[in-house]
C-alpha cells in the first residue's frame, strides 16, 4: 500500500487522521507520516485499512463466497483457514489461506496476489 492509497481508503472512510489513528492504535503523527510517505506503512496497518474499507463497502455478508467464485476443489477447500471459518470472501484479509493449489504465508505476497484476484476486487475494488 502506498501514501496515496492510504489517503484514499481514509477519506473515503471519512475520518481524520487524528480519528484513523485511534482506530489503528497508533498516534496522528505515525498517520500523517504514513501518509507522507515518510514511515513505511507497516503490513498490519495496511491490513486494517483494507478491512475497514470493506466493511464499510459491504456491511452484511450477501456476497458469494470466495471458493464458489474462485471453484475451488474440494482438497484445497480441506486446506483452507478461510472454508474452515466460513469466512466467504475475507480471503484476502486471512493470512495462511490456500489459494491457487498453495498456502499463502507471506503477507506482502499474498496481498500482491489478491488485489489481481476478482473475490478482491469485487470487495474493494481495483485499488
Amino acid at each position: 500500500m502506498d501514501s496515496k492509497e492510504f489517503v484514499q481508503i481514509r477519506r473515503s472512510l471519512g475520518k481524520t487522521q487524528e480519528q484513523l489513528g485511534l482506530l489503528l492504535c497508533v498516534s496522528a503523527k505515525a498517520i500523517q507520516s504514513y501518509e507522507q510517505g515518510w514511515r513505511h506503512i507497516p503490513s498490519h496497518i495496511e491490513r486494517q485499512m483494507l478491512l475497514f474499507l470493506s466493511l464499510k463497502r459491504f456491511p452484511d455478508s450477501r456476497v458469494r463466497a470466495c471458493w464458489e467464485i474462485k471453484n475451488c476443489p474440494d482438497g484445497w477447500k480441506e486446506n483452507c483457514l478461510v472454508w474452515e471459518l466460513q469466512a466467504r470472501n475475507f480471503c484476502w484479509f486471512i493470512n495462511g489461506t490456500f489459494c491457487q493449489g498453495s498456502q499463502q504465508k507471506i503477507w506482502e505476497k499474498k496481498i500482491e496476489m489478491c488485489r489481481k484476484c476478482e473475490v478482491f476486487k469485487g470487495v474493494l475494488g481495483s485499488m
